[in-house]
């Protein structure tokens, strides 16, 4: 089966009727305004000349936080916001894809940090979140939270709370929810121009990069949220634009998680900067670097002096037995979009900012994961006169399949006869939707395995890619439907596994 029939009807209907509004870009950002415009009422097409989140949003740190380092930079209001948005996310937007954990801030002699200080710095930070202040631990008691934690010249941890999610996942959870409100979706369509009616910018013609076939839209408002590529897209508007801003580089790692910990780690460099290690989806995930990137954003990828800067970072507070270059699982990098500044990447601050180009195109540029709501009404705001829009409902709407994981997961044990590890990540990746995915092994039992012995991704999640995620060939399963690739299990016999599953899926 190919992907040949829901994308042609995508087309079709992309070309057929005026739409209110036209989003490109499809990351976090482009599919939250897509999913609360579509919401709202408004006909809503959602483009991405990749796939949905294929980009920097999926190449997150992966955290749903308040910023712990960005006091230090006096963005005291978007933590503040990042707060708000933390505890919509984790009890009413997607609690089955958003995790709550403590993390552990170490305080090393001879650190930039004393122990003091960072107390202060908790305190504030636990207040804005609403949480009560943990405190500092001693060494030994972290050491039975992290068993990797170096202890040398540990004076103490001080302890806070934050959330981790798989960010591709919600992306895709937004994706869904636009297009169950009566969203067009359609992943890798380029805009290749503007379409302009009295200087004003009313639509985009298409390239679908897989057919090759041309598409004219026509909308009332268009919004840029392409991330890195705003300012090609702001070119296609006003060719001779001054460029937004500037693209920094960051590149995580994973590894082997060999115990379990029970805490993450915020390891501190400098005053500014930090590495974040914890537990994630079974692995040990590492990150984030912090450097300028001047190269075309598809291009972007984490070099070898990357790779050892971010275990280098790490060992820092980590044990170095258990950051061998060996071990690496996989890499990636994404690229964050920063306002330009005479300092480094590292000091410019995480705002974002929302442009409007001569033509009336709207561009959002910049922003967090954890703030990807608040952006999107803001930007809808922005365009409330446009679209005919009153005052806005910005009360937290839960996302399909939200629902408390741990209770998804006890009921598919029951009912499927799944092990619990498996029943765990299908609740956790789809909630109360999970059985729409089993569903698809009703008829063939086959399904109900696992794509690799070492994953918990069964094949009936690699159909329901195809048949309900608008899944295009392999690399979308496995890098951003799957943990497959975060694993290092994208190789030649797990590819050809998934291209045969996806042969045998039903159409959309």
């Amino acid at each position: 089966m190919t992907p040949g029939a829901w994308r042609e009807a995508a087309r079709a209907e992309l070309a057929r009727a005026p739409f209110d509004l036209l989003v490109v870009g499809s990351g976090i950002v482009g599919a939250g305004i897509a999913s609360e415009a579509a919401r709202l009422g408004l006909r809503v097409a959602l483009v991405d000349r990749s796939d949905f989140g294929g980009a920097t949003s999926s190449a997150s740190s992966k955290l749903i936080h308040g910023g712990l380092r960005y006091l230090r930079l006096g963005d005291i209001k978007l933590v503040r916001e990042a707060h708000a948005e933390r505890r919509a996310l984790l009890r009413v937007v997607a609690p089955h894809l958003v995790r709550r954990i403590p993390f552990m801030f170490p305080v090393y002699r001879g650190g930039p940090y004393r122990p003091a200080t960072i107390q202060a710095g908790l305190w504030t930070y636990s207040t804005l979140a609403g949480d009560k202040l943990g405190g500092l631990v001693k060494p030994e008691r972290a050491r039975r939270s992290v068993p990797a934690l170096r202890l040398e010249g540990l004076r103490g941890c001080g302890v806070y709370q934050d959330s981790w999610t798989h960010d591709g996942r919600l992306c895709l959870a937004n994706v869904t929810a636009a297009a169950e409100a009566g969203a067009t979706v359609l992943n890798y369509a380029e805009v290749v121009e503007l379409r302009m009616v009295d200087g004003v910018v009313r639509g985009a013609e298409l390239l679908d990069r897989i057919s090759g076939e041309t598409i004219a839209v026509e909308a009332r408002a268009v919004v840029n949220a392409t991330g890195p590529w705003l300012d090609t897209l702001r070119r296609l508007e006003e060719p001779g634009v001054e460029p937004y801003g500037q693209l920094s580089k960051g590149v995580h790692v994973t590894l082997p998680l060999d115990e379990p910990w029970s805490s993450a780690l915020t390891i501190p460099h400098d005053q500014v900067r930090v590495t974040f290690a914890y537990a994630w989806e079974g692995m040990l995930l590492l990150g984030t670097t912090d450097t300028p990137y001047e190269g075309d954003p598809a291009d972007v990828v984490a070099t070898e002096e990357d790779i050892d800067t971010v275990l280098s970072e790490a060992g820092v507070a980590v044990d170095a037995a258990v950051l061998g270059r060996d071990r690496v699982l996989t890499t990636y990098a994404g690229l964050r979009v920063l306002p330009r500044s005479d300092g480094s990447t590292v000091d410019a601050r995480r705002e974002t900012a929302i442009l409007v180009g001569c033509g009336g195109m709207l561009t959002v540029a910049g922003g967090k994961l954890t703030t990807y709501r608040h952006i999107a009404l803001d930007a809808l705001e922005h365009l409330a006169p446009t679209l005919g829009l009153g005052r806005l409902d910005r009360r937290p709407v839960p996302l399909p399949g939200a629902a408390d994981a741990t209770n998804v997961a006890a009921r598919l044990v029951r009912g499927w006869d799944l092990e619990p590890v498996v029943a765990a990540h299908l609740a956790h990746f789809y909630g109360s939707r999970a059985d729409h995915v089993l569903g698809l092994a009703a008829d063939r039992p086959e399904l109900l395995e696992r794509v690799h012995p070492d994953a918990p991704d069964i094949g009936a999640q690699v159909a329901f890619a195809m048949s309900g995620e608008w899944a295009t060939d392999a690399a979308d399963v496995l890098h951003r439907r799957t943990t497959l690739a975060a694993r290092g299990l994208a190789g030649a016999e797990v590819t050809a596994r998934v291209e045969g599953l996806l042969a045998a899926a039903p159409a959309r």
